[in-house]
């Protein structure tokens, strides 16, 4: 068969264990794993709002993974243009897209050019969307707090 090159894109924001199964599972179905780490203008695109963490940083933990043979910046929505420039044989996408407009165009897409979709399953008890909003929930409770002490020391 030859030497397959796997592609797995995200965010990977606020890295967690979901990542590293993605990630994981992507490495043991190719030869040579490229992880693509959407920019920061283009996560703030599809999720109106930009990481956490910055690019230059997501990229430095997403490379230091054990599976990932190399990190890629994704700078453009259009998967067809990254696969033109990366050249992989497999993309790797969470099963969340299984079934949806989305992932069925991609699945079309990727056909007209002989690379696979496989989709793993999204691990629903961690997922960056959730870290955040905990955190968000923090960050409110703590300024809340600061606020009430402020006006009782003002009274």
């Amino acid at each position: 068969m030859g030497h397959r090159v796997g592609y797995a894109p995200g965010v990977y924001d606020l890295f967690h264990v979901g990542h590293l199964n993605i990630l994981r599972h992507a490495r043991s179905h190719c030869d040579y794993l490229v992880a693509g780490v959407v920019s920061d203008e283009m996560a703030e695109l599809a999720k109106g709002r930009p990481p956490v963490i910055p690019l230059v940083e997501r990229l430095q933990i997403v490379r230091s993974v054990r599976f990932v043979d190399a990190a890629f910046v994704e700078t453009v929505p259009d998967k067809l243009s990254t696969w033109e420039q990366v050249r992989f044989d497999v993309l790797f996408k969470g099963d969340d897209w299984r079934g949806t407009p989305k992932g069925d165009r991609l699945e079309r897409d990727f056909a007209g050019v002989g690379v696979e979709v496989v989709y793993f399953p999204y691990t629903v008890h961690t997922s960056s969307t959730q870290l955040r909003a905990a955190l968000d929930a923090l960050a409110d409770s703590s300024r809340n707090h600061l606020t009430r002490n402020a006006t009782q020391k003002s009274t």
